[in-house]
């Protein structure tokens, strides 16, 4: 049962329409309250009628129509809704969130809410396929947007493929699921870094590595779903940053530093995702280094700090050791040297795993050496495992206190 939930429906122009208001009506007897909001091309296809008749609540189409109360409507429209689910969601109106436009009611509520959207697709199969839709799509995910891909069959247009809507069912337990996303770490700051990190050799070169950041913003996605204040402290990476997450970006380990020490100043917790450069050129040229005629070219590198390490305040301390061998040996060693609550040990030689890719298989080690091997899975799945760790050891830690 969705008892009382506030479900914010967006419907736009598709003929497949006709099944939003079954999905209207099938949210309503779960005990949700369905708001309606349609844009202008779905009332070619369906009155507002349709879905007053099964939700018993008002419907909403236009930015322009008298308020019913003395409020901004799609502010608090976006305000009041624990979901925002657009089904079907075309390939304009996917266009348009992707871009951030805000031209009708539902993009504007869609801009303004920090509820979670899931979009449903529907539409011709070369439209779907398109590589604009598809990179839309891309960015919307990357942002935390929630999609359930289009089924494949005869589509209304008499063309085969991938673009009808997805099955009521598959929609309704995808709601479901994310409405039970606990939030147990509301009141709580986290911080979160990711990505690797870039130390300039000259202004056209650096020392880098790897990491796409991927487990860091899937931390944060999932810790801001959980209802917690985050700030992602960033490097280089080609990732929209998470809606509804403070994010700073950085390039250098010390300017990583100096933004860590400032924001644990006021967290819970830390979660140290990024993979900071161990070493750093002791000079970076002014200018561009140029091909000399000489076998040979040495580069003078210095430590960097160790982050983690450095963080004296009260907060609970996440690490993560990537390594290549002796990988639980190397993970306990840390935990110790660097003053960890427990630590995330992955193998950076598995193919299936790891960095530029969306899965991932860790190792979780606490302080008193217990284990938890975690199968090959989505990274965001794997940082939900990582913050239920973090949600027991706040809680024992409010206890103790």
């Amino acid at each position: 049962m969705l008892g009382q939930k506030v479900l914010l429906l967006g419907v736009t122009g598709s003929i497949a329409i006709y099944k939003a208001v079954d999905l209207a009506s099938k949210l309503t007897q779960r005990g949700a309250l369905v708001d309606v909001v349609m844009t202008q091309s779905a009332t070619r296809f369906v009155t507002p009628l349709s879905f007053r008749s099964v939700t018993h609540r008002q419907v909403y189409k236009d930015m322009w129509d008298e308020p019913v109360e003395l409020e901004i409507e799609h502010i608090s429209l976006a305000e009041r809704a624990n979901m925002v689910v657009i089904a079907p969601a075309t390939a304009n109106m996917i266009a348009k969130l992707a871009t951030g436009i805000a031209d009708d009611l539902l993009s504007c509520i869609v801009l303004a809410t920090k509820a979670p959207v899931l979009l449903a697709p529907a539409m011709n199969v070369n439209m779907y396929e398109n590589h604009v839709t598809q990179d839309n799509l891309a960015k919307l995910r990357a942002r935390g947007f929630k999609i359930i891909e289009p089924g494949t069959g005869i589509l209304a247009c008499g063309a085969t493929g991938a673009g009808r809507l997805a099955d009521m069912e598959q929609i309704m337990a995808t709601i479901v699921e994310t409405l039970e996303t606990p939030q147990d770490l509301t009141g709580q700051h986290i911080v979160i870094t990711a990505g690797g990190t870039q130390e300039p050799i000259d202004p056209v070169r650096h020392i880098s590595n790897r990491s796409s950041g991927k487990m860091g913003y899937a931390l944060a996605q999932a810790a801001r779903d959980r209802g917690a204040e985050v700030s992602l402290i960033s490097g280089p990476v080609n990732l929209p940053g998470p809606a509804g997450v403070r994010v700073l970006c950085v390039q250098t380990a010390l300017q990583m530093k100096d933004a860590v020490m400032q924001a644990v100043r006021n967290a819970d917790a830390l979660i140290m995702a990024a993979a900071v450069a161990d070493y750093r050129p002791a000079e970076a040229a002014a200018s561009k280094i140029k091909k000399e005629d000489q076998a040979e070219k040495f580069l003078h590198l210095v430590r960097n700090p160790d982050i983690i390490s450095e963080v004296k305040e009260e907060v609970l301390k996440v690490g993560f050791a990537a390594e290549s061998e002796d990988l639980l040996e190397n993970a306990i060693s840390k935990i110790q040297s660097k003053g960890l609550d427990f630590i995330v040990a992955n193998d950076i030689t598995s193919n299936d795993s790891g960095f530029d890719v969306d899965n991932n298989r860790v190792t979780l080690i606490d302080r008193q050496g217990s284990r938890e091997d975690l199968p090959l899975m989505s990274k965001l799945d794997v940082a939900h495992r990582i913050l239920d760790r973090v949600v027991a050891l706040l809680a024992t830690r409010e206890l103790g206190n």
